[in-house]
């Protein structure tokens, strides 16, 4: 009787053991299935069309010498306004004024007519970050110190 019970014990574990497997194999393709599908789909979600990038941005960056300057950006529909002013020094207040296009990925504003100065920004969550020279981000120690803040 024991042994009809190992038997039957044995073979319920079996079976149900067989089922996930098949289970599982079903699973997989379906996630398989999936992967292939996401891959196929293009995200056509960035900064230009999925935040709420427009308005005033203010931060103080640092500057070759001297205690740095206070940058602040306001971008409008298609325009900016760009102050800056040096702390500590008189007469250091300056204003730009003009149109602004995106790059292609549409996650970096490119700021037109600054010359001789960073003019590309990365757009974030209510922040602007100021990219170096070439367009790329700033990285160190001091990287931080390049987001200005909605």
């Amino acid at each position: 009787m024991k042994k009809i019970l190992m038997v039957i014990a044995a073979a319920g574990l079996l079976y149900s053991c067989g089922g996930n497997t098949q289970k599982n194999q079903e699973e997989q393709a379906s996630v398989n299935e999936f992967s292939e599908i996401a891959q196929n789909v293009k995200d056509e979600h960035n900064a230009k069309n999925s935040l709420d990038y427009e308005g005033t941005y203010t931060g103080k960056v640092p500057t070759a010498s001297g205690e740095g300057m206070i940058v602040s950006i306001t971008l409008s529909e298609n325009t900016y306004v760009k102050n800056t002013e040096y702390v500590n020094k008189k007469d250091s207040k300056s204003e730009e004024k003009g149109a602004y296009t995106w790059n292609a990925e549409g996650n970096t504003i490119i700021l037109d007519g600054v010359k001789d100065a960073p003019n590309k920004y990365f757009v974030g969550e209510n922040t602007l970050t100021q990219l170096d020279m070439e367009g790329n981000r700033i990285t160190g120690d001091m990287a931080e110190l390049y987001i200005l803040k909605k």
